[in-house]
């Protein structure tokens, strides 16, 4: 393979998975109601526009600073701090997962599915174990 379809396949795998996280980001956050469940407990549906802001300029952000090579540079504290924000994220994730756990069988149900829920359910994880399992092998390996 000449080198510049090499690239191009390179370029072409890496958008696709590109997009493919990215919407199951964006889907993920939808089905889980996120934003508009903050902002209910929060009694702030005043500012959903800037809940929904900061977290697509959030995620720009750390997508650009990701891209970019970007190190940050703190103090002892820094590390503290963004681990208590990441906490806070995955809290928030993990509440809104537990109020919608039944998403899946429902889903299966109506789409006929109901008799393949454990298959659905065995490639889904088999499919995170893969992917983590070469995010951290293959890619950090190097």
């Amino acid at each position: 393979m000449s080198g510049i379809a090499a690239n191009a396949l390179i370029a072409f795998v890496g958008l696709a998975g590109g997009l493919a996280v990215g919407s199951g980001m964006v889907a993920f956050l939808l089905v889980l109601d996120i934003v508009p469940r903050l902002a209910q407990l929060t009694c702030s549906s005043d500012r959903i526009h800037g809940y929904e802001t900061a977290v697509v300029a959030g995620s720009v952000f750390w997508t650009v600073a990701d891209f970019m090579d970007w190190r940050f540079s703190g103090t002892v504290l820094s590390p503290a701090v963004m681990g208590l924000l990441g906490g806070i994220f995955i809290g928030m994730l993990a509440a809104a997962l537990t109020e919608v756990i039944n998403v899946l069988p429902i889903l299966a149900k109506r789409l006929g599915m109901s008799k393949y829920i454990l298959s659905l359910l065995m490639a889904m994880i088999l499919g995170k174990v893969a992917g983590s399992l070469f995010e951290w092998l293959i890619y950090h390996g190097k």
